[in-house]
């Protein structure tokens, strides 16, 4: 276990039905791999506090909350206030997810919008990083992140990047950060690997959006947290390293990122 390189799972649903009653086992299966940080996001802000209390329950585990682009349309629209009152706890440690998907919701456009752009006033007022979600929407969300970042900086990181390289291009412009999820590992994701080998290295997250996209050799089964190894060790191999500097420096960037998780593992070391 002490020779295991330790790495941290930067965005997961620990909440979802998929673990119920068996996050104990999840946890600990995680730590075993060196996984030894999570990020689990509450998609629906009516849910946070079932996800504030897995992460109160267990020492490695932080949270995020927003609304998800896809339930848009269907939730209560958030405000501004409400991110900042979640943003006290001190394990709340990132606004959203929040984006844009025009994959199966594009009849909600406008609404995805306007609920991005109230996540990226939250996240310049708390000073947390915004958790992106982008699906087939490339050049409006590249055009409200110009627009938005403009008008007053934040930090961002785009979760379980699979876009494009001009969204990619523009993200890392803006300092921003990109995630590399299960979907880089698959075999015939060449496309992908080449986008993320050519940004900066300081620049890059693992994550797994656990229980969805399990890597090899888990593909079509349930994701957890412990998997984020498996897509790390892909990502070594992209990025000409070991897999233990490449854990090294995701976990550079992941603190520096997330600074708020960060000093929270100091104040309890």
């Amino acid at each position: 276990m002490t020779d295991t390189p330790e790495i941290t799972d930067s965005h997961c649903h620990l909440d979802f039905p998929d673990f119920e009653g068996q996050l104990s086992d999840i946890v600990a299966n995680a730590a075993a791999a060196g996984v030894t940080r999570m990020v689990t996001i509450c998609t629906k802000l009516r849910l946070e506090p079932q996800v504030r209390a897995i992460a109160e329950a267990h020492s490695g585990v932080f949270y995020a909350a927003g609304t998800h682009p896809m339930s848009a349309a269907d939730e209560p629209l958030v405000s501004v206030d409400e991110l900042v009152a979640l943003a006290a706890h001190p394990k709340f440690v990132g606004i959203g997810e929040t984006g844009l998907d025009y994959h199966y919701t594009a009849q909600s456009a406008e609404i995805q919008q306007r609920s991005l752009r109230i996540h990226i006033a939250a996240a310049r007022a708390t000073g947390l990083p915004l958790i992106i979600h982008a699906r087939d929407a490339d050049e409006d969300m590249a055009h409200i992140l110009r627009e938005e970042h403009a008008a007053g900086a934040f930090g961002c990181v785009m979760h379980c990047f699979s876009s494009s390289r001009m969204l990619a291009e523009t993200a890392l412009e803006l300092g921003f950060y990109l995630s590399m999820s299960g979907i880089t590992a698959f075999p015939k994701s060449g496309d992908l690997r080449e986008i993320f080998a050519a940004a900066p290295l300081d620049r890059i997250l693992v994550e797994t959006d656990a229980p969805y996209l399990a890597p090899p050799p888990y593909r079509g089964k349930r994701n957890e947290p412990a998997y984020t190894a498996h897509t790390a060790a892909r990502a070594a191999e992209t990025f000409g390293m070991s897999y233990a500097a490449f854990a090294a420096q995701t976990q550079r960037n992941f603190d520096r990122l997330f600074a708020k998780a960060a000093a929270y593992g100091q104040a309890a070391a």
